[in-house]
């Protein structure tokens, strides 16, 4: 019903209007009691198989990507629909609009979208707030960015701001540095900038009488020298685990016209054209760390199919942000169902 009936209506809508509909939904709904329904339909308890991720008890291996509860405001009601984490965020210190808009694209031709929402979001503070309300039914990860007007040489204060502001409240930390919709973001990702940032983060952490998992979120495009690089810097600095992947800024093989492609211009690309390559990296990094180093697949989850590719690659848990709008809100009751077939069989 969603994929034939439903989505054809809510694509006819702006891609962004019709999101901040969607969470302006789900905040209504929790407040006048439908989230139980919700999770009747969609997250029997029959399909909650927990999962151990860098220490942590999931309730199920499939979680909300970063990008689609920006401001920790609906995490609830997606638990309520059967994910079992969700990764709140980019939060970068001070609240930012982003970029201008229109900034988000459909490829339906593709199963895909373009996206050059700048880390747009209220501000660290307001997450907080936020999260100062949650229960510990699900896994709450904090994906961590600087603001667009704080220069690079800078940058490590902006992530350090964040971290200690959301360590109390989340279960775990993403750095996010391979972002391609800030500007220069992505130079973060050289040797040098990225090793003054997790070291900070490192050492902040030491200092906190809790431990808590710190996660690097890395971008599609690296080739397998800088992935080895990234690897190198993540084992010197005790960090507990790798994202794969961030969106792409390459525009490979796709069936959307040149023209429309042109006229959409910049922004990161996600959905279906980075499910093999998604995969590809989750593979080249659990045979190059001997499957020590835990992953978090996403890029390309489309389908029950797509995440059980990444969990067989060598990731432990999956995300979905793109497959959650195409495929609809069964997707994650479907993956816990293939996860649990996969377990039997």
């Amino acid at each position: 019903m969603y994929q034939k009936i439903i989505r054809p209506l809510l694509f006819r809508i702006d891609p962004e209007r019709i999101h901040s509909v969607i969470n302006t939904g789900l905040k209504v709904a929790r407040c006048v009691g439908i989230g139980k329904v919700l999770d009747w339909c969609y997250n029997p308890r029959g399909l909650q198989m927990e999962t151990e991720f860098c220490g942590i008890k999931f309730p199920n291996k499939i979680g909300i990507a970063a990008g689609f509860d920006k401001n920790a405001e609906v995490y609830k009601m997606l638990g309520n629909m059967g994910f079992g984490h969700v990764e709140i965020g980019t939060v970068t210190p001070r609240p930012q609009p982003g970029n201008p808009k229109p900034r988000l694209f459909r490829l339906p031709a593709d199963s895909a979208l373009i996206n050059r929402m700048g880390f747009n979001n209220k501000g660290v503070e307001n997450a907080v707030k936020n999260l100062r309300r949650r229960n510990r039914k699900i896994v709450i990860g904090g994906n961590i960015g600087k603001n667009s007007s704080t220069p690079n040489e800078k940058a490590v204060d902006d992530y350090v701001a964040c971290f200690q502001a959301l360590y109390d409240y989340v279960d775990y930390i993403t750095v996010n540095v391979s972002c391609p919709n800030v500007t220069n973001l992505r130079e973060l990702q050289g040797q040098e900038s990225l090793e003054r940032i997790l070291s900070a983060l490192a050492e902040q952490r030491r200092q906190k009488a809790v431990y808590k998992p710190i996660l690097l979120k890395i971008s599609p495009d690296l080739n397998f020298q800088q992935i080895d690089e990234s690897l190198v810097i993540i084992e010197r600095y005790g960090i507990d685990g790798i994202v794969a992947a961030n969106t792409s800024t390459t525009r490979n093989g796709l069936k959307t016209s040149e023209e429309r492609i042109k006229e959409i211009a910049n922004g990161g690309l996600s959905g279906q054209p980075l499910r093999d390559r998604s995969v590809e990296i989750i593979r080249y990094i659990s045979e190059k760390t001997g499957g020590k180093l835990p992953i978090i697949g996403v890029g390309g989850t489309m389908s029950p199919a797509d995440a059980m590719a990444k969990l067989d690659a060598g990731a432990t848990l999956v995300q979905v942000f793109t497959g959650f709008i195409y495929y609809g809100p069964k997707l994650a009751k479907d993956v816990n169902k293939a996860v649990k077939n996969g377990l039997q069989k």
